[in-house]
């Protein structure tokens, strides 16, 4: 069998795999797992600038360059949306009364 189509399948099972295990995870269990997920961007990120300071070919850089890129927006993403689902969980902050408001 051809290498890129036996490739090509397993890519498509691993997406088929990742669309199951991620629908069946509790909404209060989604914070650790996109932190989990933001370090494994993290080393995608680091494979990526590994790769491509490696490659020798103009083709290969510029996959490598767009790479990064990818790589470093969505670590960076992953870790705004973990702060903002953070702070949903977090207490609410009581509002803070002046002295004008107190006085009146």
């Amino acid at each position: 069998m051809n290498e890129s189509i036996t490739l090509l399948t397993i890519f498509v099972l691993s997406v088929f795999v990742g669309v199951e295990v991620i629908s069946k995870v509790s909404s209060t269990l989604h914070t650790p797992l996109m932190s989990g997920a933001n370090a494994i961007h993290g080393i995608i990120l680091l494979g990526a600038i590994l790769v491509t300071g490696t490659a020798e070919s103009a083709l290969a850089i510029g996959v490598g360059l767009v790479a990064i890129v990818l790589a470093a927006i969505n670590m960076v993403g992953g870790f705004v949306v973990t702060d903002r689902m953070l702070q949903m969980f977090g207490a609410k902050k009581k509002p803070t009364v002046t002295t004008s408001e107190f006085e009146a």
